[in-house]
C-alpha cells in the first residue's frame, strides 16, 4: 500500500477565501474540473474549511459503507436542520437509529404498491388539465403534481388547495439555502437581515400546514392507510416503547414531503428536457407504454414491466441527479487512496461527476437508457451509480420514488409529447437539489394520436 501523504493534489486558492467563490457560483463545473484534473482524491479549500473531493466507486463505498461510522452528515445538512429539524436526512447516532426503526414500516413494498392508484390518479388530473399547444413550465408542473401526490400519500389529504402557499414557501427555502451555507451564516443569523427573515416566515407556513394536519390526525386517531398514519402508530418495540412527538412527527413529515416531491420533480423535469432532445429514444418509450398499457392508464401490475420506462429515469437521474453530491464531515482521520484525511475535513462524493466520469460511463454526455439494461448494470462497479446515496443512510424512500417516476411518466407520455419550446435554454441550479436554472423547461404540449 501506498504510504499515507499529509495533503492530497489540488488547485491552490487566495487564502482565506479559497474555490469558495467558485463553489457558489458553480459548485458542478469546479467539483468536475477538480476531479479530472487532479485525481481520485483530491483537495481544495472553502474558506476555512478543508475539503476532500473522492471521484471513484472504491472510494464512495469506503465512506458511505465500509467505514461510514467515521463520519457524519456534512455542513450543508447540519445546516438544513434549520428547515427539517431533526429528520431521517438530518440527524445522527442512537437517536437516528430509532428514528429509521419506527419509520420503516412506512417505507414496506406493500404499503409502497398501496400509493400507485393514487400516483397514477393525480397524473392523470394533469393530464385532463393540459391542453394540445399549450406552453407550460414542465419544471414547475412536475413540482405541483408531486406536491399533489405526497399529499395524498402522506397525509391523506388533498393539500392541491394549499399548493400554491406551499410551493412558493419551499421554492422560497430552497433559494434561501444558499444563504444558510454562506461562510459564516451562524453569525449572519444572529443579525435581523431580510433573507433570515424570508427564511422564517417560509418555514412557519410550511410549520402551519404540517401541525395542523398532525393535530386534526392525533384527534380523530384512525389509520387511515398513510405514511403519516404509520408514524402516528409506530412504537418503538426495540427501545424505550414510545412513539414519536409532534415535534419529531413535524420533522419526518417535512423531511418526507420535501425529499419526497422536490426530487421527483426535478427527476421527472429532466427526464421530459432529455427525451425532447432525443427522438429515438422518445420513440421507444411510446412504443413500449402502447404496447404494456394497450391504451388504459398504468396500475402497480404493470411497474414491473414498464422496463424501458424505468431505464429513461435511470438514465435521466444519471445525467441530472437529484441529489447532486453527498458530503461527510470526517470524525477522525482516515486514510483513502493513499491520502490522509485529516479530522475534520469534509469529504465529498458527487453524483453529478461519478456519473458523468468516462471510466464507467463512454461518451458520458449522450443520453442512452440502454446503459441501463441488465447486462450494462452488471458490468459496472456498484458505486459508479449512487442517486438515492449508500449504506445504512441510503434515501428510506427509494423504493416511493422509483414507482412514483415510473408510473408518473407512464401515465402522463401516452397520450402526450412534450417539445421545448422555441429559443429556450435551460441550466441547472445545484441547491439541496439539482433544480432547473430560473425560467425552468417552458416546453409546449403535444397531444399524442
Amino acid at each position: 500500500m501506498v504510504a499515507a501523504r499529509a495533503e492530497a493534489p489540488g488547485p491552490k486558492g487566495l487564502w482565506p477565501v479559497g474555490q469558495v467563490v467558485q463553489f457558489r457560483r458553480d459548485p458542478l463545473a469546479l467539483l468536475t474540473r477538480v476531479a479530472r484534473e487532479y485525481g481520485d482524491v483530491a483537495r481544495f479549500s472553502a474558506a476555512t474549511q478543508n475539503v476532500y473531493l473522492l471521484n471513484h466507486p472504491d472510494y464512495v463505498k469506503d465512506v458511505l459503507v465500509t467505514h461510514q461510522a467515521r463520519f457524519m452528515k456534512g455542513r450543508a445538512l447540519q445546516r438544513a436542520k434549520r428547515l427539517l429539524g431533526e429528520g431521517l436526512l438530518t440527524s445522527e447516532g442512537d437517536f437516528w437509529r430509532r428514528q429509521r426503526r419506527l419509520a420503516q414500516p412506512a417505507f414496506h413494498r406493500q404499503r409502497v404498491n398501496s400509493y400507485a392508484e393514487t400516483m397514477v390518479a393525480y397524473a392523470e388530473k394533469a393530464s385532463a388539465r393540459w391542453r394540445d399547444g399549450e406552453t407550460l413550465d414542465i419544471s414547475e408542473e412536475m413540482m405541483r403534481l408531486t406536491l399533489a401526490v405526497v399529499g395524498k400519500t402522506l397525509f391523506d389529504a388533498d393539500v392541491e388547495s394549499d399548493a400554491d402557499e406551499v410551493g412558493a414557501a419551499l421554492t422560497e427555502v430552497m433559494n434561501l439555502f444558499g444563504y444558510l451555507m454562506l461562510p459564516f451564516a451562524e453569525l449572519l443569523e444572529k443579525l435581523p437581515l431580510p433573507p433570515r427573515k424570508r427564511f422564517e416566515r417560509a418555514r412557519a407556513r410550511l410549520d402551519a400546514v404540517l401541525y395542523r394536519i398532525i393535530e386534526e390526525r392525533r384527534r380523530e386517531g384512525l389509520d387511515r392507510g398513510d405514511l403519516l398514519s404509520t408514524l402516528l402508530h409506530a412504537s418503538d418495540e426495540e427501545g424505550d416503547r414510545t412513539g414519536m412527538t409532534d415535534e419529531q412527527l413535524r420533522d419526518e413529515a417535512m423531511t418526507i414531503f420535501l425529499a419526497g416531491h422536490e426530487t421527483t420533480a426535478n427527476a421527472l423535469a429532466w427526464t421530459w428536457y432529455l427525451l425532447s432532445q432525443n427522438p429515438e429514444a422518445e420513440a421507444r418509450l411510446h412504443a413500449e407504454l402502447e404496447e404494456v398499457l394497450q391504451g388504459r392508464p398504468p396500475t402497480v401490475e404493470d411497474y414491473p414491466r414498464l422496463r424501458y420506462t424505468e431505464m429513461v429515469v435511470s438514465e435521466s437521474m444519471r445525467l441530472y441527479p437529484p441529489a447532486w453530491a453527498v458530503g461527510r464531515l470526517a470524525l477522525e482521520e482516515h486514510e483513502v487512496g493513499g491520502y490522509l484525511i485529516p479530522k475534520g475535513s469534509l469529504v465529498l462524493v458527487s453524483q453529478y461527476v461519478m456519473h458523468r466520469d468516462p471510466r464507467f460511463w463512454p461518451d458520458p454526455e449522450r443520453f442512452d437508457p440502454e446503459r441501463f439494461a441488465p447486462e450494462a448494470k452488471a458490468s459496472r462497479p456498484q458505486f459508479s451509480y449512487f442517486p438515492f446515496g449508500g449504506g445504512p443512510r441510503r434515501c428510506i424512500g427509494e423504493g416511493f420514488a422509483w414507482m412514483e417516476a415510473v408510473l408518473i411518466l407512464a401515465a402522463l407520455a401516452r397520450r402526450w409529447r412534450l417539445r421545448l419550446a422555441p429559443g429556450a435554454r435551460v441550466g441547472t441550479e445545484p441547491r439541496i437539489t439539482l433544480r432547473p436554472a430560473k425560467g425552468g423547461v417552458p416546453m409546449r404540449l403535444e397531444r399524442r394520436g
